[in-house]
């Protein structure tokens, strides 16, 4: 007599919550009136060019010439003490401006977080936020490091995640994914002109 096969158990039906159900594509949604970007206007006039609301995210592209401004405003002011984070885009063929930069601030009170954004071209350097933020000094010299965007009046300046005399900037849309000549300059005893930290030279 033929044995019969246990019936694999099923797992009971779980009803996928209704954002999962039936995904939503946000769509961004001017934000000039939205409260947080009207108090920036009036705290430093003319400074805001555009804001933009996309998924509960208000991102406010501000005048590259008056952000030392912006950035008093926004610590002093507006009560964003704590700057999350500083990156940048490379928007390569972009003729408005090659990079955006971009700030992300946060305020306690009401748990609320705020993008500022500048559009600048190859080559124009980006006043520093360290004088509000000292959190910054790290964050813009990763920027510089990736990117190779200058932060005037930063303290500091030098490569953070590559090493002094690495060739080129990693996260441009120039860098060739394949890799280049570093131009490795750390140890000029061990590695030739143009040799980088190998496994084969010593190092790991």
């Amino acid at each position: 007599m033929a044995e019969q096969e246990t019936p694999t158990p099923q797992a009971p039906a779980v009803a996928l919550p209704a954002w999962e159900a039936n995904p939503v594509t946000p769509d961004p949604r001017d934000a000039r009136q939205h409260a947080q970007v009207a108090e920036l206007a009036a705290a430093v006039p003319d400074a805001v060019l555009e804001a933009v609301d996309m998924a509960g995210q208000v991102t406010v592209l501000v005048v590259t010439e008056r952000l030392l401004e912006v950035f008093r405003a926004c610590r002093e002011q507006l009560g964003y003490g704590f700057l999350v984070d500083c990156t940048a885009v490379d928007w390569r063929d972009r003729p408005e401006g090659r990079f955006d930069v971009v700030w992300w601030l946060h305020r306690h009170a009401g748990e609320q977080r705020l993008r500022l954004k500048v559009r600048v071209a190859d080559g124009v350097e980006v006043p520093s936020a360290t004088t509000s933020w000292k959190t910054a000094n790290w964050m813009e010299r990763e920027v510089w490091d990736m990117f190779g965007i200058r932060f005037a009046g930063h303290p500091n300046l030098e490569r953070i995640l590559t090493w002094e005399g690495f060739t080129g900037h990693p996260l441009r849309k120039d860098f060739p994914v394949e890799g280049i000549d570093t131009g490795a300059a750390i140890y000029p005893d061990i590695y030739p002109p143009g040799g980088g930290p190998t496994k084969a030279g010593g190092a790991q």
